[in-house]
């Protein structure tokens, strides 16, 4: 009874899902695989995909999710040890990257900011360019700010971290 539940709401739904957003895309290619994942979810409503077979697709849904997530911790447990190893470090600029890196990634950022508002002011025929050429770097600014962003974030658990042996230090003393 639960496996044709799950065969019934897992894998049809994300069939219907990627046949819509594929569908939505103007390219020959997402069109046909749009048109394909429509016919294989008229066969999943019409019988011609048995239980079983729904069952199977999505256990191997399932592991494929536990693959990418197990992939996802890895890299995570990475860039943690590398953080423990900054943090633990006795050198003064390793233990200094971070905020460094922070505070050129502000300067920059702000340096880029007044630079774009400076042309939509002053040299507006030229904004369109200007634009355009902001759009092309939101890549490298999104690395940029990602690798910020986990900064702060493991700093604050540092903080964190820190914070609560040192409330359990001083209940210990009153003790």
């Amino acid at each position: 009874m639960l496996e044709a539940l799950i065969g019934k709401i897992g894998v049809p739904i994300l069939i219907h899902i990627l046949s819509e957003a594929l569908g939505r895309v103007d390219s020959p290619v997402t069109k046909e695989a749009s048109e394909a994942l429509e016919r294989v979810g008229r066969a999943v409503e019409n019988g011609g995909v048995s239980q079983t077979q729904l069952a199977e697709m999505n256990r191997h849904t399932e592991a494929m999710m536990r693959a990418e997530a197990e992939q996802y911790k890895a890299a995570m447990e990475q860039v943690n040890t590398s953080l423990r190893a900054e943090i633990a470090s006795d050198d003064q600029y390793v233990r200094r990257m971070r905020p460094t890196f922070g505070y050129l990634m502000a300067l920059t950022w702000a340096a880029q900011m007044l630079g774009i508002a400076y042309v939509i002011v002053f040299k507006t025929a030229q904004a369109g360019v200007v634009m355009a050429s902001m759009a092309s770097l939101s890549a490298i600014w999104a690395v940029g700010l990602s690798v910020l962003g986990i900064y702060v974030y493991k700093r604050s658990e540092d903080k964190k971290t820190a914070h609560d042996k040192e409330v359990v230090f001083w209940n210990s003393q009153k003790m």
